[in-house]
């Protein structure tokens, strides 16, 4: 046994500590199916490892998760035969709770602003199950011993900002879990009572594919021929004793491997948080044994709620590989595409190699035919939903899914028409690709749209003015994931994608005679405005506003540069063109000031306002707005 180390939590590990303690008292009995969660998972890792290095398991394997509870000590305790884990393992899992989530997780706090708010949603997603403990306990003690290792590790805390950490003798692989359990308040639950245990593993934890094994006193029958009798035969005394004796607490089905009739709603409740870490319910329920030339269950399930980390590059898959109920391994890329890693399930497929490596799964014939059929059978579920659920479900995951549009070439179209924006018609409804074209105008070729920050600046941008002034449609995009998918499509239904911003709309013609008119002014301009446009010309946008800034057809949008600048990227340097109404009663006084003396130093000043006029109108930030705040105060004041 090596001395014992004393270590501090982190300041936002202590807050995070004190949140999960004070926030959940009122679910308390959550820690109970946490703690069988990780036993199982620890389980599942061993049992994996076993068929590539079984010298490693001889001993013991015969997987089981054991529970104890002892009212004198006031203690309840958590044993697995799993994996285990080492001293440095034990450092990085336990000892800084949830490495890779804690900063997401106070992420997620400091959105909420309010500490109540933290719910056991919350505690699913980040991995910070473990810490759902000190809900009920003073103090735990986590005694450990990977697979393979020599000595095994025991690490203690009371949740109060430290913990201890040492080397132990322990002679057995897995890990024990001991609460010290506080003293509860009148009408809280026992945590120390069997028959308290045992109800609540059969409402969290009854589909756990281990057993889940307890050492409770139980009533039977005293055999017969050691009953005491009279001379007439007759028991003398009590026919039944009690005796204790181990008892599983769960039923262990695997409800994949069930009928889809056999499963109730609550079953699929319950799995879905064991496998998910979420506490929300599913949104939908996708339960099916695919059979052909190769057989294989598959239960998904689609999430009501995004997580708080859905676009973050550490997040796991949430899809599960089973062969014949044993685990193989999650986190399964192989088995869904990036953008549909929000779907969480289990796949069990019999003809898959126990040993299989993630290399060799990206070959594989079977499971390549298996993503092919989950894709299409999720496309289905959504296609199939009645409007109200999926625009709840396209609420939460609209984004995710228009991340298939750039990156799934074969089911482009597929995704396209599950797409929903609001338009410059539709006010707060979605509206598809579909009923959009439904609804173009008879002379319209195009499927207009302009991407933007937030609906309010698009509706009233001036880039629409001509499209409005025609009763053309605009799709509205607010999603930053937009910019990324009208650049994949371009086209749906033979029907172009035609940016309200960018080249020639070819809605309006514009006037000859005025272009001639005005084009000694419109070279002039181009000249002060040199360094910051590409050219001057009459808009065949503008209605009513003076002036807009517009891109090339294969230019950069304002929105997309905004965007990357914000990411912190390079953007490359990019002008734009310039576009004034020459209808505007403005540009017909800056047109007689030019003719009548080009000299003007107003004339500087007006270009200088055009262009910022143009900036400020699609939601952009002027390089001098102090200068700008000058120029409209002094035509203000000249005005009045």
């Amino acid at each position: 046994m090596t001395e014992k180390k004393t270590r501090k939590f982190k300041t936002e590990v202590q807050q995070l500590l004190r949140l999960i303690i004070n926030s959940l008292y009122s679910n308390k009995e959550i820690f109970v199916r946490e703690l069988i969660s990780n036993a199982s998972d620890a389980i599942d890792k061993a049992r994996f490892k076993e068929h590539t290095e079984p010298e490693l398991f001889n001993a013991d394997s015969d997987y089981k998760i054991r529970l104890a509870v002892d009212p004198e000590k006031r203690t309840f305790t958590v044993t697995d035969n799993g994996i285990g884990m080492t001293f440095d393992e034990v450092n990085d899992n336990i000892g800084t709770i949830a490495k890779s989530g804690t900063a997401a997780f106070m992420e997620a706090l400091e959105k909420s602003k309010n500490e109540t708010s933290l719910t056991p949603e919350l505690i699913g997603q980040f991995g910070v199950g473990f810490y759902s403990a000190f809900i009920v306990a003073d103090k735990i003690c986590l005694e450990t011993r990977a697979a393979g290792a020599e000595q095994g590790v025991r690490w203690e805390s009371d949740g109060q900002g430290t913990y201890t950490v040492q080397e132990i003798e322990k002679k057995d692989r897995g890990t024990t879990i001991t609460l010290f359990l506080k003293e509860g308040e009148e009408g809280d639950q026992d945590f120390t009572d069997e028959h308290t245990i045992q109800q609540i593993v059969k409402k969290h934890s009854d589909f756990v594919t281990y057993p889940v094994v307890m050492n409770m006193e139980k009533t039977e029958p005293i055999p017969e021929n050691e009953i005491i009798k009279d001379k007439d035969g007759k028991p003398i005394g009590d026919t039944f004793r009690k005796v204790r004796k181990d008892v599983t607490l769960n039923s262990m089905k695997a409800i994949w491997a069930k009928p889809r009739e056999e499963v109730t709603q609550e079953e699929h409740e319950e799995f879905y948080k064991h496998i998910s870490h979420n506490w929300d319910k599913p949104l939908e329920i996708i339960h099916k044994k695919f059979e052909g030339v190769t057989e294989y269950d598959v239960l998904m399930y689609i999430p009501s709620k995004a997580p708080f980390d859905l676009f973050r590059p550490e997040r796991k898959h949430g899809m599960q590989l089973y062969c014949k109920r044993v685990f193989i391994m999650d986190d399964c890329k192989e088995l869904l595409p990036d953008y549909l890693g929000f779907v969480q399930g289990v796949v069990d497929a019999p003809d898959l190699n126990l040993n299989v490596s993630r290399e060799i799964l990206q070959e594989d014939r079977l499971v390549r035919n298996i993503k092919k059929n989950l894709v299409k059978k999720i496309f289905s579920t959504l296609e199939e939903m009645d409007k109200e659920k999926y625009e709840e479900f396209y609420n939460e995951f609209g984004q995710a899914l228009k991340a298939g549009i750039p990156t799934d070439f074969t089911n482009k179209e597929r995704i396209a028409a599950l797409l929903r924006y609001k338009t410059t018609k539709s006010g707060d409804k979605y509206v598809t690709l579909d009923e959009y074209i439904e609804n173009m105008k008879e002379d319209q070729k195009e499927i207009f749209y302009l991407t933007g920050e937030n609906l309010t600046s698009l509706m009233n941008s001036p880039l629409l003015e001509s499209l409005k002034a025609r009763d053309y449609e605009v799709l509205l995009m607010v999603d930053p994931i937009d910019e990324w998918v009208t650049q994949s499509l371009t086209e749906y239904k033979e029907k172009t994608l035609k940016s309200a911003e960018k080249g020639d709309l070819d809605v309006e013609k514009v006037d000859d005679e005025k272009k001639n008119q005005y084009s000694a002014l419109l070279s002039f301009l181009k000249g002060k405005l040199d360094d910051r446009v590409k050219d001057v010309v009459v808009s065949n946008r503008l209605k009513d506003s003076i002036s807009c800034l517009a891109g090339d057809d294969w230019g950069m949008s304002a929105y997309m540069e905004k965007i990357l600048k914000a990411s912190g990227q390079k953007t490359p340097e990019q002008k734009r063109v310039m576009e004034v109404n020459v209808n505007h009663p403005v540009m017909e006084k800056i047109k007689e000031i030019f003719e009548t003396d080009t000299t003007n130093p107003v004339l500087t000043d007006y270009s200088d306002l055009l262009f910022d006029i143009a900036v400020i109108s699609e939601g952009g930030k002027l390089d001098n707005p102090s200068r700008f705040s000058k120029l409209m105060g002094d035509l203000m004041a000249k005005a009045i």
